[in-house]
């Protein structure tokens, strides 16, 4: 069995919702399990990510990057960085904020760039647009067009979660085709001498 942690930061309820909507797609894999975990619960204690093969990190866009809260536990991990202990471990991300844009792409490159350092291997967002079949905007696979990592599009506070269908269905084939990926690859990595 592969072992995935969902780690995530929601400030208002968009970035959970589209964690364990993530959840639900790579849970549909045979052979993988899936955790959901906030990433404030890591921050104190991020020894707890050696036990998984893979990690999908999740944050909000927040003035053009991760969340303060989800930088902290980034920063928590500096001794499995030193050390290497996440080396050859598999890494995606997501992000979500109002609106179309917002950012999103500077937040995704910051997750990838975290994972590099740890010597992570990466899975970008595979699919391409549904929208040049035919399908209407707001049902669109892959809507918002990003290759990076998932991107979606949340109301604009707590008591509006909305979010489009084509993004949610997007998350749930993102974490489906994580979990895929990384019960086709081998998660221990080799010294190169």
């Amino acid at each position: 069995m592969k072992n995935i942690a969902i780690v995530y930061h929601s400030g208002q309820g968009n970035t959970e919702r589209l964690a364990r909507q993530v959840a639900v797609g790579a849970g549909r894999i045979d052979g993988v399990t899936v955790e959901v975990i906030p990433a404030q619960e890591l921050t104190a204690d991020p020894e707890r990510l050696l036990a998984f093969d893979g990690f999908i990190w999740g944050s909000p866009t927040y003035l053009g990057g991760v969340s303060g809260t989800f930088k902290s536990f980034m920063d928590a991990t500096g001794g499995l960085w030193r050390t290497q202990k996440l080396k050859g471990k598999i890494a995606a991300g997501f992000t979500v904020s109002s609106l179309p844009s917002g950012d999103k792409q500077t937040t995704l490159i910051s997750m990838l760039t975290f994972s590099m350092q740890h010597g992570m291997i990466w899975v970008g967002n595979p699919f391409l647009p549904e929208r040049r079949e035919g399908v209407a905007y707001e049902q669109s696979l892959n809507r918002l067009g990003s290759w990076t990592g998932l991107m979606a599009q949340g109301g604009h506070s707590a008591a509006n979660t909305s979010m489009a269908e084509g993004d949610l269905k997007t998350a749930e084939a993102f974490g489906a085709n994580f979990a895929t990926v990384l019960t086709r690859v081998e998660t221990e990595a080799e010294e190169v001498v």
